[in-house]
């Protein structure tokens, strides 16, 4: 048997739920509730791409020229996004991950960072995936098992499913006040702008058409539970919601314009993260992590 390119492939299900985990990257590959793609999934004979599913560890985004100072002292990581001279999205998403546990609707997946060039820190990752009558829940645990305080941040990189077609006739409405503006070469932050009369404003639901997307969001809207929202309504009535609580005050959304043609535009990324881009230089929002302490994130996806 051919092992498929994402190695090891985990599922957990529960009722008409069903979400599969791979083993390279950690990441989910698919979920769907009664037939209905929830995530966007990809093919299981095809290598993960744009992050898909992914988690984003130690840093999510962008990290300008592989740069960034702790503590007094610089660090420079390989760029993983030559043409643009930039690192992108941490260090973990070709790694192999173990099943540490695994239950019928449940899965633990973990991995260790060990110390490298560019990032001489020590973290224990943990992430839970759950399925329960809500939905998909996932649970991100991060500790630092070095001798020395480290930089973190994280993320995911889940596409949210229009169900069928393109997301082009679906309905979309980000819970945010605000987006991360970026200039065009190597998309990096420029400053910010309230998203009220621009194009980017779906504080209430509305035709995405062929707006272009690439942004980070900012000053999230949150409901009674603290939760902030991307909603995603299929041209079938239903809609495919990811919802991130306050660990992350930032929502990434991505149209996909810059994947392969028959990936483009056909899933939303939707990507929770605890900073900005280049938050690692910047220093924004960064988590620093003290040696034996751990930093918690959630997220999740559901059906409406």
């Amino acid at each position: 048997m051919t092992m498929p390119p994402s190695g090891e492939q985990f599922e957990i299900t529960l009722g008409d739920q069903r979400a599969t985990i791979v083993e390279v990257g950690g990441g989910v590959r698919e979920y769907s509730r009664a037939g209905r793609d929830v995530l966007h999934p990809y093919d299981i004979d095809a290598m993960c791409d744009g992050a898909h599913g992914t988690p984003l560890i130690p840093w999510p985004n962008r990290l300008a020229d592989g740069r960034y100072r702790f503590d007094g002292t610089e660090y420079q990581v390989a760029l993983t996004e030559p043409g643009k001279q930039n690192a992108i999205h941490g260090f973990l998403r070709w790694r192999p991950w173990q099943a540490i546990e695994q239950e019928r609707s449940r899965l633990v997946v973990g991995t260790t960072l060990h110390p490298m060039m560019g990032y001489p820190f020590s973290l224990d990752v943990r992430v839970e995936y759950v399925l329960d009558d809500t939905g998909l829940t996932v649970t991100t645990t991060a500790t630092n098992v070095g001798a020395q305080a480290c930089p973190y941040a994280n993320g995911q990189h889940p596409y949210l499913s229009p169900g069928t077609g393109l997301i082009d006739e679906c309905l979309l409405r980000i819970d945010a006040e605000t987006r991360i503006t970026t200039d065009d070469v190597r998309q990096l932050p420029t400053g910010s702008e309230r998203v009220a009369a621009t194009p980017f404003d779906f504080r209430e639901p509305r035709k995405l058409g062929g707006l272009e997307i690439d942004f980070a969001f900012d000053d999230l809207r949150r409901d009674a539970e603290r939760r902030a929202w991307i909603r995603l309504t299929g041209t079938d009535g239903k809609t495919s919601a990811l919802w991130v609580d306050e660990s992350f005050p930032i929502l990434e959304v991505y149209t996909a314009d810059t994947l392969a043609p028959s990936r483009r535009r056909a899933g939303l990324g939707s990507e929770p993260m605890t900073c900005p881009p280049n938050g690692l230089q910047s220093g924004d929002r960064v988590i620093r992590l003290e040696p034996g302490e751990s930093a918690v994130t959630r997220w999740g996806a559901c059906l409406i």
